[in-house]
Parts: structure tokens; C-alpha cells; sequence
């Protein structure tokens, strides 16, 4: 086996009933073709699923926010897969839900392990995961159905033009439901990491489980031809002194 199962940890919230999806997004829906004896005697079953681009566990593609930027089968496969730069902010959550991840708090965290290394992926853990899958309490709101009414956290304008520019990043990604806080009417940071084709990846579960450094990252998102964001299935392995989650 090429990986201790034991230090492998899934990032990945399933796709179902309680799946949550943007608020101008269909819900994921399941649907059974077959289930049970077929004609023949034997036991068959299929199912048809509709979902989405942008819901539950996903990569948001630089052209979702980028005209002429790459689509989801575009990314190359090195930026899906590299070392995780794990960045806590769940401290400044607890005291503002509406907390945005800044330059200076990932310079902080720069001083404690070293530069962000050029090809890495960046996670913000914000601690907001505990509130998955309740919808009002995930998306901040009494109306989640609404744009208007949301409150999460997530990059700050001048934390994704510095991992973009100055630390070359991969990739990013968050416990949350968009690299841009819930009030934003702009998206300044998902727009700022399009521009450099730097693929999102939100709502990520499990983060909890992951050291700050050391841990790498494998992020294989559905391969949609020209799609602006698809379903994702992450996984990371832990290093080997990492405890088991």
C-alpha cells in the first residue's frame, strides 16, 4: 500500500439530500433508474444524479470569475496536488463571523513556519465546518435563500493578492461557502485568484484534522469540459509524525 490508510484524511462532505449549495443553486438530487432483480436474476442498480457546478465539497474553476481563464479541464493536474499550507483563523472568527483572513495574518503565520513555499495550497480553517449541514447557521443567515442576508468568513482582497503575486500560489481553499466573505457583493478574492488562474476549493470538510505544515494535498475535481466549477473529491495525506485523526 503507497499510503498508511491511517494518515489519510477525507475532505470531502458526501453529496446528497443534505448537501448545501449556493442559494441561487439547485439542490443535488438523486434519482433511482434500478434497484432490485433484474430480468435476468441477478441484482442491479443505477441511479441518475443532477447537481450543480458550484455546491458541497468543490473547485470553483479561475473561470468562474475570469473571462478567458481555464475551465475546470484545464487546470493542470500539478496545481491540484501539492504541499497544504494550513492557516487558523478560527480564533478571529469566534470574535467576528464575518472575519476576512488578511496579509498580516498570513505573514503571522509566516513567522512561525517559514515562507509560503511557491506551488503550495493554502487552506483557511475558519471552524466553520461545525455548522455543516445546517443551512442557516452554515450560510449566516434566516434567509439563506438569499444573497443579501449572508454572514461566513473567508479571504481578505489583500490576502489573495498576496498569495497570488507575491508567494505564487497553486491553490486555495476554506471550510466555507466562498473564498469571499458572506456580505461581499464584489468577490474582490475570487476574482483576484481568476486573474491567476488559481483554482478555489470550498466547503471542505475535516480541516481540523490537518497540521499547519507538512501535509500534502490531493484535490480531483468531476473533469467538466469548459465547466466553471465541479464536484470534488479531496483527500489529504498527513505526514508520518502526524497523529491519527
Amino acid at each position: 500500500m503507497l499510503f498508511d490508510e491511517g494518515k489519510l484524511v477525507d475532505l470531502t462532505y458526501p453529496f446528497d439530500s443534505t448537501t448545501l449549495y449556493w442559494p441561487t443553486a439547485s439542490p443535488f438530487q438523486l434519482e433511482t433508474v434500478a434497484h432490485g432483480p433484474s430480468p435476468g436474476g441477478f441484482f442491479y442498480a443505477a441511479n441518475t444524479f443532477r447537481a450543480a457546478e458550484h455546491g458541497g465539497t468543490h473547485m470553483d474553476a479561475p473561470s468562474h470569475f475570469g473571462e478567458g481563464q481555464w475551465g475546470v479541464d484545464d487546470v493542470p493536474l500539478e496545481q491540484l496536488v501539492g504541499p497544504a499550507v494550513v492557516v487558523d483563523v478560527s480564533d478571529s472568527v469566534t470574535r467576528n463571523p464575518d472575519y476576512r483572513c488578511t496579509k498580516s495574518d498570513l505573514q503571522s503565520w509566516e513567522k512561525a513556519h517559514g515562507l509560503i513555499p511557491a506551488g503550495a495550497i493554502v487552506l483557511l480553517r475558519t471552524g466553520w465546518s461545525k455548522h455543516w449541514p445546517d443551512r442557516k447557521a452554515y450560510f449566516g443567515s434566516e434567509t439563506p435563500e438569499s444573497t443579501t442576508t449572508l454572514h461566513f468568513p473567508a479571504y481578505a482582497e489583500d490576502a489573495a493578492k498576496f498569495l497570488s503575486e507575491q508567494r505564487l500560489v497553486d491553490a486555495v481553499g476554506l471550510d466555507t461557502p466562498s473564498l469571499d466573505y458572506g456580505p461581499s457583493t464584489d468577490f474582490p478574492a475570487h476574482r483576484i485568484f481568476a486573474e491567476n488562474n488559481i483554482p478555489g476549493f470550498e466547503n471542505i470538510a475535516n480541516l481540523r484534522h490537518l497540521p499547519e505544515t507538512g501535509a500534502w494535498v490531493i484535490a480531483l475535481p468531476m473533469k467538466i469540459g469548459k465547466g466553471t466549477g465541479a464536484p470534488l473529491r479531496m483527500i489529504a495525506v498527513l505526514p508520518q509524525s502526524a497523529p491519527k485523526p
